[in-house]
């Protein structure tokens, strides 16, 4: 292993490989940053699609998400593909995918490039967290799941910010979807040329079904399944159905109208740079927690998070004050969420099954991303009353997420044990 560069004291000592998949990770999501929270505002309000509409075609993204998810995380185990393979046919199908995006003027189309973004996301997500997995010591695990979401958040903010720049200077929307399609193929290049197979080629995966029969069996692993969904269910409400709420709902400081777009850029360039920072500590943090345990934690932060939401929509006035301040709560419901979700699915696979687990890990992501845009977009549809408690009833959700996670940390107990 190579140790980690001088610049950044107090790191576990990574492989070289994860240090380039995290530099690909960040160019890839600056070029996801760009479009994330603006494709909703551009196909409703240049497009011409109703919001319900949209929330159906970023919710059928999920659809093929979750045939990439189950073909990729069979990949990543097969010797014959293995995880860099999977990664290239990713990257390649996503900036295909953009490419449709920007060049889309109806539902067809927009359609299209939705469910083929979701394939290429699909077969991304198994294979990259089998690289993390493959790479990574256990005592380190969760502070390399964190270093990879923290790429993750620092290019969704620096995307963020110059699409919203980009938007102010030229009006030009799909300017960012070409943009995006180039950050995949940059992606694509850094893992041909630099990221070497990490699949152990003694491993003998389980052919066929078995790996995902063993899987489904696994008690522990499915009740985990359940909070999931409802985690990223969460996180499908803050990108897909929160820039619509803001910007119809949301009086801004000269507007009834709602907030412009280089308002709701800057707080969501704000939510994902506080992510940024707080990725890394938070992980740290919640090492001695068991992993059940966290998640609690993040739970609850969900719950206020979205209690100011609701509050944002309803105070008299300080509305960009209430919505920075929902904003930063799930910024740190996010970081404490997403190492924690990863490391308990790999500490749960066989090694020889590890890309069927985190498939089926993945798969929540496709469901939540599926559930949130649908229910979310019917609700920004309805009455501005209706749209407004739409937050408390996703707030109040969260007492049934906490209740699964408290019956998983049980099971994980009973296992230590008897084990």
């Amino acid at each position: 292993m190579n140790p980690p560069p001088k610049w950044i004291p107090g790191l576990p000592q990574f492989d070289r490989r994860i240090w380039i998949l995290i530099a690909g990770r960040l160019l890839s999501q600056m070029g996801s940053g760009f479009v994330l929270f603006y494709a909703p505002i551009f196909f409703v309000k240049q497009v011409g699609l109703s919001a319900a509409l949209v929330g159906i075609g970023i919710g059928c993204e999920s659809i093929s998400g979750v045939v990439g998810r189950i073909v990729g995380g069979s990949m990543a185990d097969a010797p014959q593909w293995g995880r860099r393979k999977t990664l290239l046919l990713s990257a390649a199908i996503s900036a295909l995918a953009a490419l449709v995006l920007a060049f889309s003027n109806s539902f067809n189309t927009f359609l299209t490039g939705s469910l083929l973004m979701g394939l290429g996301i699909g077969l991304y997500w198994p294979a990259t967290e089998a690289v993390v997995a493959d790479l990574a010591s256990l005592e380190h695990r969760n502070e390399a799941f964190a270093l990879n979401r923290l790429a993750d958040s620092l290019g969704l903010s620096l995307g963020i910010v110059f699409g919203g720049a980009l938007i102010a200077m030229t009006g030009s929307f799909r300017a960012l979807f070409v943009i995006d399609s180039f950050s995949f193929i940059i992606f694509w290049g850094i893992v041909y040329k630099a990221i070497a197979e990490t699949l152990n080629p003694k491993q003998q995966a389980e052919r066929g079904l078995r790996g995902w029969a063993m899987a489904l069996r696994d008690r522990p692993l499915l009740v985990y399944l359940l909070a999931n969904v409802l985690f990223t269910t969460y996180l499908a409400f803050v990108s897909s159905t929160l820039p619509l709420y803001l910007a119809n709902f949301v009086s801004g400081s000269s507007s009834d109208q709602g907030f412009n777009s280089v308002v709701i850029s800057v707080l969501f360039a704000g939510h994902v740079g506080l992510a940024a920072l707080c990725q890394l500590p938070m992980a740290r943090w919640l090492n001695p927690f068991s992993r059940p345990r966290a998640l609690m934690l993040s739970a609850g932060l969900w719950a206020i998070g979205f209690g100011l939401v609701w509050v944002t929509g309803t105070a008299p006035t300080n509305h960009v004050a209430w919505a920075a301040s929902s904003l930063a709560v799930m910024a740190l419901a996010t970081v404490s969420y997403t190492p924690a979700a990863s490391s308990l699915v790999v500490g749960l696979a066989p090694e020889s099954t590890r890309g069927v687990y985190l498939s089926l890990n993945s798969l929540c992501w496709a469901a939540g991303y599926f559930i949130g845009p649908v229910t979310g977009g019917w609700a920004m549809d309805q009455h501005r009353s209706v749209a407004t408690w739409f937050w408390v009833a996703v707030a109040l959700s969260v007492v049934g997420t906490i209740g699964i996670l408290v019956w998983l940390d049980r099971l994980l107990n009973q296992q230590e044990l008897f084990s």
